[in-house]
């Protein structure tokens, strides 16, 4: 017997958004980064049947000194050994670069799409998970830390709690994964991003299709850019076939909010949080049903 997927609520992801925003920026060695480590943990270890905390120290990618990142692994169904993995970074960019505004662009970023989005489509998730448990499949929730350091032109240094990560994942490893960023763009466009396609095609058919199956047809049937995301870094670490939903012109092709200090919930939409949380829900809940161990 198999379970409907239950509905996602988009306005209780929007709260998670606009909580998270309220811690301020949230780098690596900000206030706003402690007070969201502490908040993570609050939430998610009621709901999850195992919660990893992995501090990864690390050399800072440009100063000399350590810096700790901290990644954080929620396991629904820890018995099964059929995974499906889903990611987002929770850190947010300590410099708006790509300000218009010179005197801007040293400043932080709040971080609500470029950040705060994927992890509050996963928090949804955490407590839809722990609400109606799966039956035949795992679902593992990584929380990554340390994406957004590097510097436009030095790709190595992005991605950096999803390249600590990637050495040494708990078993049973999953079967692929999905990483959520930039996903609350009111104007909504997902085309596909080019490193998904080469590395897991199947799971992008499977998710551009079910997206448009269920009247998504922001989730587009054309080939983007390449954009090396969580995803490219975890399956170049680990090799784990890995794809991104990515909204990367926020909010369209003609106006940038990305890197600047436009990235507030203001500029992001409940609907669009719903849109994607809703096609990862039912495609949960399809493989639970497919998968029979």
């Amino acid at each position: 017997m198999g379970q409907n997927a239950p509905p996602f609520d988009g306005n209780r992801a929007m709260n998670l958004l606009n909580t998270q925003c309220e811690f301020g920026p949230r780098f690596p060695e900000s206030e706003g980064h402690l007070k969201m480590k502490k908040f993570l943990v609050n939430f998610l270890q009621p709901l999850t049947d195992s919660l990893y905390v992995m501090d990864e120290k690390i050399s800072h990618p440009y100063e000399r000194h350590y810096i700790t990142l901290t990644n954080y692994l929620a396991r629904f169904n820890l018995s099964a050994n059929y995974r499906i993995m889903i990611m987002a970074h929770w850190d947010t960019r300590e410099f708006a670069d790509k300000d218009p505004t010179p005197e801007n662009q040293s400043l932080p970023i709040l971080g609500a799409n470029d950040g705060a989005s994927g992890v509050a489509v996963l928090l949804t998730l955490a407590e839809i998970l722990h609400t109606l448990p799966l039956l035949n499949i795992g679902v593992d929730l990584l929380f990554v830390d340390g994406e957004d350091m590097g510097h436009s032109g030095d790709p190595d240094k992005f991605g950096l709690g999803t390249q600590a990560f990637a050495r040494h994942i708990p078993e049973p490893r999953p079967q692929f994964a999905i990483c959520l960023d930039m996903v609350a763009d009111k104007e909504q466009h997902f085309p596909i991003e080019q490193f998904s396609l080469q590395q897991a095609p199947d799971i992008v058919r499977a998710i551009w299709t079910l997206a448009n199956e269920l009247g998504y047809t922001q989730f587009e049937n054309r080939i983007g850019q390449a954009i090396m995301d969580d995803h490219y870094y975890l399956y170049k670490y680990s090799k784990i076939p890995a794809i991104d939903i990515i909204d990367f012109e926020y909010p369209n092709k003609d106006v940038n909010y990305w890197h600047t200090l436009q990235d507030i919930p203001e500029n992001c939409s409940a609907k669009s949080l719903e849109a994607v949380g809703t096609v990862i829900t039912h495609f949960i809940y399809i493989q639970d049903e497919k998968i029979k161990q």
